[in-house]
């Protein structure tokens, strides 16, 4: 692909297609990728499903994770939910503990070093927007002042009440979780401010507690970043169509995007490719087709 087909993709030509040929698909993207000038990289929940983190898609999923929550028919969007620490603080930090403690003991998968090789490849650089709170992209090596955590992280803590706008680094943090039961048996940890419950940095159901200043931080520097740039195009891995944040960042932006999901790979009249497979498969896909080059 050349210059001139660079400006059809800017133009709003669409060369994939969901039922178009994986093969043909992937070519398109590595060469979009290969002229590429900068890189955002926009990740849903989907990318970390390869390094054996839970899927939350709908109940099911949710409930063959956390089995006691099943059990006391609690729903995803119910204990993700800042009422979750008043009613029931033990239960709440069994969950939000053992999740911390599974993104902690997590290794990221190989597609996390692909993607940041091909940050470091690009002239303008890369930025990273994802609504995961996991960390992942941290603790694959991803710069931390080139990322933007739309929905909050669990490696942070704030306090419950709140009694300031203070946030907090959780590494102090050791939780011990009786996982059948999904309960905390060990002390939660407190607000070092005014002594009261502490709960994750983490924009929650119902949520209007949320200490965003963390997050809103990371945006501008996003903005800063995408202000200077040019030649960008999008890879968008994992994005889910219920709660569409890394979508409508995708969208946005008006530039190609790389959509990758093997369910839901649609471009919904955008301008890029769409291939249908996992965050890894297409990644390792791409990377063996761009070596070659």
């Amino acid at each position: 692909m050349g210059r001139s087909s660079w400006k059809r993709w800017i133009s709003g030509a669409v060369l994939s297609n969901p039922g178009a040929d994986k093969a043909a698909g992937l070519a398109d993207a590595a060469q979009l990728l290969r002229e590429a000038h900068s890189l955002l990289i926009c990740a849903g929940a989907g990318i970390g499903v390869d390094s054996g983190l839970p899927d939350f898609r709908g109940n099911s999923g949710f409930w063959q994770a956390y089995p006691a929550l099943r059990a006391s028919n609690i729903a995803f969007h119910e204990i993700a939910n800042p009422a979750s620490f008043a009613d029931d603080p033990a239960l709440a930090w069994g969950f939000y503990g053992h999740r911390l403690q599974l993104y902690r003991d997590t290794v990221p998968h190989p597609g996390f070093t692909i993607l940041r090789r091909l940050a470091a490849d690009m002239p303008g650089g890369a930025f990273v927007f994802t609504s995961n709170v996991d960390g992942q992209f941290q603790r694959a090596g991803f710069d931390e002042a080139r990322i933007v955590e739309c929905h909050g992280s669990i490696h942070h803590l704030q306090c419950t009440l709140p009694c300031s706008n203070a946030t907090w680094t959780a590494d102090a943090f050791m939780p011990l979780v009786d996982a059948q039961a999904c309960r905390l048996r060990s002390a939660p940890p407190r607000c070092p401010h005014c002594g009261a419950l502490a709960r994750p940095n983490i924009l929650m159901f119902n949520d209007g507690d949320w200490i965003a200043n963390r997050t809103d931080a990371q945006f501008e520097r996003l903005r800063r970043w995408r202000a200077r740039v040019r030649g960008m195009v999008v890879i968008e891995l994992g994005a889910g169509i219920d709660i569409p944040s890394v979508r409508r960042m995708s969208q946005m932006q008006g530039v190609p995007i790389v959509r990758i999901n093997p369910r839901a790979s649609q471009l919904d009249g955008h301008p890029g490719v769409a291939i249908s497979l996992t965050a890894r498969d297409a990644l390792e896909a791409m990377a063996e087709l761009m070596q070659r080059k």
